[in-house]
């Protein structure tokens, strides 16, 4: 029998998630705070853990990260659907947290019910989660910004040594130098050295992601070349309280110009949309300058909106230049469809590889129509992205009737 492990400093709360999670069969234990939690899974390794973002003394984010360093396990956050609690909580899956579900709310337990089966479908589908390769990955990423923070000081060192042996002193060369050394290393920038010089093309790039896909998109355009000239929409499962903020904590790690679509927003060269909650995102316009998007609230298409199938059906319709669809991890078979409409028309198609996928429901689907071109793991999807655009920058797509 599985075992989650509650952490919430309201016994209220608790109480209430521990019978949910009993009723349907699984073992609980509990803790209050992020020490007792972090005490908690070395002593249950507990197959699944939910957790409260704000306690007293170690909160949620801190708790996630002290985890998924010593003892990685799936972690589901329950989150205020606030903007603080939009901020705090895509900062947890930053760390290493899998996924996130509101929580209820007050003292009365009346929206509990609406709650519960998203709570089941969700511990159920994350059980399973390769979350070793999360912490794999971030424990790479830091590795990285290490080795660039001491390549800088080394740099900076070399740079006044150099001054002084010819006599400089200027403040110029010092400060310029001091500040790049002892400034905070940022996440890894973008390598426009992939892009060969004198490229003119200007790609459409559909992302589709669910759960464990806001870090690996972060990674994403932190990493996208801005020479590559690329048009982003990214379509990643999210309610319509968060987009907003994941746009602008994406916005803050990208070279690109990020923003959460509105009706009719245009998307040029060098700029990234992502689907609004609760919209569906179509591609109604593509030309050579931008495409042009439309939000519509139509059907829920495989349970989800917005869904990242109706994104990619419209721009494998509309987008006549090159054109890349990348599945990244998350549940269910949405994006499927929309990978093999892409390649169909001429496109170029990318799945995230099962090893860094910590939930590989979209990569395995979109897999299995057997339309995906390069199947990879996380930390080389800007590189293939890239290769298959220009490979494609001057081909002809096929015709293809998507109206018929």
């Amino acid at each position: 029998m599985s075992e989650v492990l509650v952490v919430d400093d309201s016994q209220f709360m608790r109480t209430v998630l521990s019978t949910v999670l009993g009723e349907h069969g699984y073992d609980v234990v509990t803790a209050s705070d992020g020490e007792t939690a972090i005490d908690a899974v070395a002593e249950h390794e507990p197959d699944v853990i939910t957790m409260d973002v704000e306690m007293p003394g170690m909160g949620g984010i801190e708790a996630v990260e002290h985890i998924m360093a010593d003892h990685p396990t799936p972690i589901v956050m329950l989150s205020a659907y606030t903007k603080e609690g939009a901020d705090s909580t895509l900062d947890a899956l930053s760390r290493g947290a899998i996924d996130f579900l509101p929580k209820p709310s007050g003292e009365i337990s009346a929206d509990i019910g609406e709650v519960e089966d998203e709570l089941i479908e969700t511990i159920d589908a994350v059980e399973d989660a390769d979350v070793d390769s999360v912490a794999t990955s971030r424990a790479a990423a830091a590795a990285r910004t290490a080795a660039d923070a001491e390549a800088a000081v080394l740099e900076a060192s070399a740079t006044v040594e150099q001054a002084l042996s010819s006599g400089e002193s200027s403040s110029t060369t010092f400060g310029a130098q001091a500040g790049t050394a002892t400034s905070e290393p940022s996440i890894e920038t973008s390598e426009d050295s992939l892009v060969p010089d004198g490229f003119t093309g200007s790609p459409t790039i559909v992302i589709g992601a669910s759960t464990g896909g806001p870090r690996v998109i972060e990674r994403l355009l932190s990493e996208l070349p801005v020479a590559l000239n690329a048009r982003v929409l990214i379509v990643q499962h999210m309610p319509a309280s968060f987009t907003d903020r994941l746009s602008r904590r994406l916005d803050g790690f990208s070279e690109y110009d990020v923003r959460e679509a509105a009706d009719g927003a245009r998307v040029a060269a060098g700029e990234a949309l992502i689907a609004r909650g609760d919209y569906h995102m179509e591609v109604a316009y593509s030309g050579p300058e931008h495409c042009k998007v439309r939000l519509t609230e139509s059907e829920r298409l495989h349970g989800v909106r917005p869904a990242i199938d109706v994104t990619m059906l419209s721009a494998a319709r509309e987008v006549d230049e090159q054109l890349v669809g990348v599945a990244l991890s998350g549940m269910g078979r949405d994006g499927a469809q929309g990978i093999s409409t892409i390649k169909g028309v001429g496109g170029a198609t990318i799945a995230q590889d099962e090893e860094t996928s910590p939930v590989y429901g979209i990569p395995k689907q979109a897999i299995s129509t057997g339309d995906v071109d390069r199947v990879l793991p996380d930390d080389e999807i800007v590189e293939g992205i890239v290769e298959l655009a220009i490979e494609r920058d001057d081909s002809d797509p096929p015709e293809v009737d998507l109206h018929g």
